[in-house]
Parts: C-alpha cells; structure tokens; sequence
C-alpha cells in the first residue's frame, strides 16, 4: 500500500511539473519568434532541472512497479496498473502520460522553429559571403553545399 501511495505522489508531482514545462514551452515559442536569447538561456536552465526531475522520477516509478510485481516484458505499466484494478493510479498515469504528449507536441513545434532559424541563418550567412548565387549540390546525408568554380566534380 506503501508503494502505491507513493506511486500516486510521484505521478502528482510529475503532472505539476510537466504543466509547468508546458507554460515554458509557451514562453520558450515566444523568445524564438523574439529571439530574446537571454530569456531562452534560463529557460533552458529551467526545463533541464524539470527534464533531471521528472526521469529521475521515472526511475523511481519503475522501482516502485516491480516492487508491486510489475515485470518490464509484459508491457506498458499503464496495463499492469489496470490490471490491478487501481483507478485512481490509473487516472493519475493517464493525466502525466496526456501532460507530457502535450509537452513533446510542443517541443515539436519549437525544435520547427529552431530549424526554421537556422536555415534563415544559413541563407544570410551566404548572402554576405556573397556566394547565394551559386549552384548548390546535395550530399549523401540531404546537407546541401554551395559548388563554387573551384570544386572539382571528377577527374579524369
């Protein structure tokens, strides 16, 4: 009954802090469209802390499911915690399990932003080299180069 309470206290803390990342996810999209770089920096610092948290948590969690007779191959846990007839376990695990798909949406969406900043960099970056104009090839990986006159294709 222990690890149950537990259990039960570490899904609320993890539903309170994954709610919290969700508004600095917020603030994070924000800065971006901003580019307030100071305010970006403590608001990594800050989603680091709460990402150290919530898989330390996570750790903690699984200790405390097969402590309770949960075995890793038999699944997710939210099946084990069904199984049991555990309702308000299961509740709490659904709501962290909503709240951090919520949170990877997001980050989705800012991890977009930061590519999309990037390439804007890059096409910049170009222009003042003053090498926009020239023909570009792609690699093998899709990264592409600019092909100056000097670039040797083959040789016989």
């Amino acid at each position: 009954m222990a690890a149950i309470n537990e259990l039960k206290v570490l899904l609320q803390k993890d539903i309170q802090q994954l709610r919290h990342l969700t508004g600095l996810l917020d603030k994070e999209r924000q800065s971006l469209k901003s580019s307030d770089m100071p305010a970006l920096q403590a608001l990594t610092q800050e989603k680091n802390q709460i990402l150290n948290d919530v898989r330390e948590r996570a750790k903690r969690k699984i200790h405390l499911l097969v402590d309770m007779g949960y075995n890793p191959k038999m699944g997710e846990p939210s099946r084990f915690i069904r199984s049991a007839g555990l309702t308000e376990l299961n509740e709490l695990w659904v709501s962290a399990a909503s709240q951090l798909k919520s949170c990877q949406e997001q980050n989705a969406v800012n991890g977009r932003i930061v590519g999309n900043l990037q390439l804007r960099l890059g096409r910049l970056t170009e222009i003042f080299r003053g090498c926009a104009d020239q023909a570009k090839l792609y690699g093998a990986s899709g990264q592409s180069t600019a092909m100056s006159h000097k670039t040797v294709l083959a040789s016989a």
